[in-house]
């Protein structure tokens, strides 16, 4: 910067002097040559300072332009103004290089990203509000069974279902749709959500083909069924059968009258074949109440109201084994979207079981809770203290009809399950031993 400083002095002292001699001519020997080399010298001293003095803005412009439009190939090597600027144009390509290294590793990033995105198992589609799509990978088009997408309004001749849902889902929410091609059907996740990208709202989708785990999930489904089917049945056909067999035995031994004693003997093994037959076709009625949930009809509900109507239907029973009911509503105006009588049945399911779980508790409490997620969901909570459920139960109390009760039908807590999710709902248990059970939903 010295240097600089002192060629630019230099160069204004010789301006100076030059218009001095320049006058000089004029004005004292009138020398018309001298004029004119004099008045070219001058020009050419300034035009030279101006260019010497323009040069630190030119490199500056150079070194915006090369970020402004990534051209990050530029080096900065002047030396015309002295050495004192060889620090500047070093700090210049110390900076040219950290972006060249930055953009480079944006570059890597993004290829890797890409790799990744292409080769994943699961459809991703990223598309504009005007469904313009600006993202598919591999996955993807294996599931549509496309080459190219271009806009997922083209979806409407192959996979009109799957742009239906893509029209309606919300950010967050989950759908399952069913694609068919090839004399192939097959069941698949569908999973949305929103981003911001240069001021422009981008819809992300991914598709996830869960045919394999929801046949894997019905087949266990059925086994479990069939395994309490076979139980309960069996039951009640075995002893049928026997008795059956009994009286059959009795009639071929008494072809003519029979005794008073043979009698009896006959008309009790046919009252217990009528009791074990009308318990198998009440068994039979229960396993088609599970078939035929009514389709919810949808409306806005205090859930303080539906705590306390469920309360008063059963206030009998919770007076009768001094149990404490607390109730925590957060905020206490809080609402939900359902259907007012299968969701108070829900909740009767709910506390029933847990008043049968406090009959020999000490202190017997059982807990209301409700409140609003992080992600604007409501969730609903029944806790008891009671003695809990084994972990060997616990994954069995939603399969219809088991029960660890003796009298108990096996189908509450099954059919909750099933209203929840006709709510478009989930339902949970966790409970540990001698410490209490909580039935949590999420709507």
């Amino acid at each position: 910067m010295k240097n600089f400083k002192l060629n630019l002095i230099l160069r204004i002292l010789i301006l100076i002097v030059t218009i001095f001699l320049l006058f000089a001519s004029i004005f004292i020997y009138n020398l018309l040559i001298a004029i004119i080399l004099l008045s070219f010298l001058i020009v050419l001293e300034t035009y030279s300072l101006i260019k010497y003095v323009d040069t630190t803005n030119t490199e500056l412009s150079r070194f915006l332009f090369s970020i402004k439009y990534s051209d990050f190939s530029q080096s900065f090597t002047q030396n015309k103004l002295g050495g004192s600027f060889s620090n500047l144009n070093n700090a210049f390509n110390e900076v040219i290089a950290q972006f060249r290294k930055t953009r480079n590793e944006k570059e890597e990033h993004l290829r890797y990203l890409q790799t990744v995105v292409q080769h994943i198992n699961i459809g991703l589609i990223a598309y504009t509000n005007n469904g313009e799509v600006e993202l598919i990978n591999k996955a993807a088009k294996r599931l549509l069974d496309i080459r190219y997408l271009k806009s997922i309004l083209t979806l409407k001749n192959q996979h009109p279902d799957l742009l239906k849902i893509l029209s309606e889902i919300k950010p967050n929410e989950k759908r399952i749709v069913k694609l068919e091609y090839d004399m192939d059907s097959f069941h698949i996740l569908v999973y949305t959500t929103e981003f911001r990208l240069r001021g422009q709202i981008y819809s992300m989708v991914a598709l996830q083909n869960i045919q394999s785990e929801l046949e894997e999930q019905e087949m266990a489904a059925w086994q479990k069924l069939i395994r309490v089917l076979t139980h309960e049945i069996m039951n009640s056909v075995t002893p049928i059968s026997s008795l059956a067999g009994t009286v059959k035995t009795m009639l071929d031994s008494n072809k003519t009258d029979l005794t008073g004693e043979t009698r009896q003997d006959v008309n009790d093994a046919i009252n217990t074949i009528q009791k074990r037959s009308d318990g198998l076709i009440k068994f039979v009625n229960q396993y088609r109440s599970l078939t035929k949930i009514p389709t919810p009809n949808f409306e806005q509900l205090e859930v303080k109201n539906i705590f306390n109507e469920v309360l008063l239907l059963l206030k009998e029973d919770v007076e009768k084994y001094r149990i404490n009911i607390e109730c925590e509503i957060l905020p206490s105006n809080i609402k939900i979207y359902a259907d007012r009588s299968l969701i108070e049945q829900v909740f009767i399911n709910l506390i029933v079981n847990a008043i049968h779980a406090l009959k020999n508790s000490a202190n017997p409490l059982i807990i209301l809770k409700a409140h609003n997620d992080i992600y604007g969901n409501t969730v609903l909570s029944v806790t008891d203290n009671g003695v809990g459920i084994t972990e060997n139960v616990l994954d069995k109390v939603f399969i219809p009809f088991f029960s660890t009760k003796t009298e108990g039908s096996g189908i509450g807590l099954s059919l909750s399950k099933q209203i929840i999710r006709a709510h478009n709902g989930i339902m949970k248990v966790s409970s540990k031993l001698d410490a209490g059970t909580t039935f949590t939903i999420r709507l």
